[in-house]
């Protein structure tokens, strides 16, 4: 296998330096043994047709009409091993060597720029459309890893290569966490399409974005600001294929089990569909996972993958709905979580004038805007206090984010009831930009219908949460204790006292001194 020296000079000093490669990333013992697994032992080669088994994606298609998947994006997923393949390997005939499968690896997985694996990433995407006979407008200079790129892409196009992307997402984490095959279902990721367009597309595009079709949508959006947009909105997503591409690998011996075992059981079917009825829907939970680098993009694909059937989640802390609205609520329920929460609000807004019914939905949650170091008004919460205490400048009830007092980019009312947002203008601690399509200039504020917050700290976070709720619990326990002995005499009892004086106020009571 790959551990054998050539006689040969030349390909020695090949194999020498692809395999530095290899090591560099950690990666070169999981190919020694992804090799010997797939290789024929006789041509010392891995055969195509292995290959491309390795990497085909092996699913079943969900019954239900809502979750079905479309044709095309079918066809599409049939012929995404073979452009796999084409695109990484160079083949010969008896197969690939023990040098092209590294040097194969080495240029998917490689440490690159994040523009050149978004390159590769368009290149499997265009193969794979082409192969299933789709239209695409994409065009390369050169077979060169770093060249330009022209043309532009239809909504639909986008669509389409996001949903790709996403299924290598979710057949990585069904390779660790389920047997057999799995039911695949397209998330809605509308919203990131939309952004694109908005983002790319033309402004005399006269769009209007509460009321769009993305199947029909005939926008020409072109690949170098898309290109732009992806590396600012979503820098992760090119990493969908690189660790779809480590994962098979990596599990190449469990290809042939894969292939040939039996369908998933119900209970896996029942969590796609009860996983969007949550706010934190599997396709929101995967577009914030591609705009972070750090653990709470492992802890939001977890919300987004393994979701319990019932509808929750461990990571789920709060939800206005279940656990009941308002600023208490809230608090008693994310108290003592030491971790990173995410906090997604529902609202709608709008009048009658506004065609249709009026109403225009949106959800608080998917654009980031980090903070930019002038002002540090990150979050603000403040709550009624506890007793009769005199307040002369009584601070606002609620919780906000960025802006200054009383001047929020988003605040959210003490009741949950009502949630206001403002211009980028009035904010000195994020970036700036529209929270939501058309916001305008003057504040616009919007019922609340549902709020979420979901902790991203991981279990431990969870577990210091649970002592930190059963030591309130014992310290509530002894607090509500009372010491009958105190109250053993009724007639110097204080309740004695406070239902004579509601009885007879105006009775003559002498005054100890």
């Amino acid at each position: 296998m790959g551990a054998s020296t050539s006689s040969e000079q030349k390909v020695s000093k090949e194999q020498e330096e692809v395999e530095s490669l290899a090591a560099s990333t950690g990666a070169l013992p999981m190919l020694q043994k992804a090799f010997s697994k797939l290789a024929d032992p006789e041509q010392n080669s891995v055969p195509i047709e292995k290959l491309q088994q390795c990497f085909s994606l092996t699913y079943e298609r969900s019954i239900d009409e809502a979750l079905k998947l479309p044709d095309a994006f079918t066809a599409l997923l049939d012929h995404l091993a073979s452009s796999i393949v084409e695109q990484f390997f160079v083949t010969g005939k008896g197969g690939v060597t023990w040098v092209e499968f590294v040097r194969g690896y080495n240029n998917c997985c490689g440490r690159m720029t994040a523009s050149l694996s978004l390159n590769r990433l368009f290149r499997v995407f265009t193969a794979t459309v082409r192969k299933a006979n789709m239209p695409c407008k994409l065009e390369f200079e050169s077979d060169d890893a770093d060249c330009k790129i022209s043309g532009s892409f239809l909504p639909i196009d986008v669509l389409m290569l996001l949903w790709m992307c996403w299924t290598m997402s979710w057949k990585c984490t069904s390779l660790k966490s389920l047997a057999g095959k799995a039911i695949l279902s397209t998330p809605d990721v509308n919203h990131l399409v939309l952004s694109a367009i908005i983002s790319c597309a033309k402004p005399d595009s006269g769009l209007n974005c509460w009321d769009i079709d993305i199947s029909s949508l005939e926008v020409q959006i072109p690949v170098g600001p898309f290109i732009t947009w992806v590396l600012a909105t979503l820098p992760r997503l090119p990493e969908c294929l690189t660790h779809f591409f480590h994962a098979r690998l990596q599990t190449s011996d469990t290809v042939t089990d894969e292939l040939t075992s039996p369908n998933s059981s119900a209970g896996h079917v029942s969590s796609t569909t009860t996983c969007d009825s949550n706010l934190l829907t599997r396709g929101r939970a995967w577009a914030i996972s591609l705009t972070l680098r750090s653990t709470m993009s492992e802890e939001i694909l977890r919300a987004c993958f393994l979701i319990n059937g019932d509808g929750m989640h461990e990571n789920l802390l709060y939800r206005s709905s279940i656990h009941g609205r308002g600023l208490n609520r809230f608090w008693s329920n994310i108290e003592g979580y030491r971790g990173p929460l995410l906090i997604l609000v529902a609202a709608g807004s709008g009048d009658s004038h506004v065609g249709g019914n009026g109403i225009r939905k949106w959800i608080v949650v998917f654009h980031v805007f980090s903070s930019i170091g002038k002002e540090k008004n990150f979050v603000y919460s403040h709550l009624h206090p506890t007793g009769r205490v005199y307040e002369p400048h009584p601070k606002p009830v609620g919780i906000s984010f960025g802006g200054s007092v009383g001047n929020e980019r988003i605040s959210i009312d003490e009741d949950f009831g009502i949630v206001t947002v403002r211009h980028h203008a009035v904010d000195k601690t994020y970036q700036p930009g529209s929270l939501f399509p058309d916001q305008g200039f003057l504040p616009v504020e919007a019922l609340i219908s549902e709020v979420e917050v979901w902790g991203l700290g991981g279990r431990g976070a969870k577990e210091v949460q649970n002592s930190h709720k059963k030591r309130e619990e014992l310290f509530t326990e002894q607090r509500r204790r009372i010491d009958l002995k105190t109250f053993a005499n009724w007639e110097d009892s204080p309740e004695k006292m406070m239902m004579n004086m509601i009885s007879d106020p105006n009775a003559v009571r002498r005054e100890e001194r």
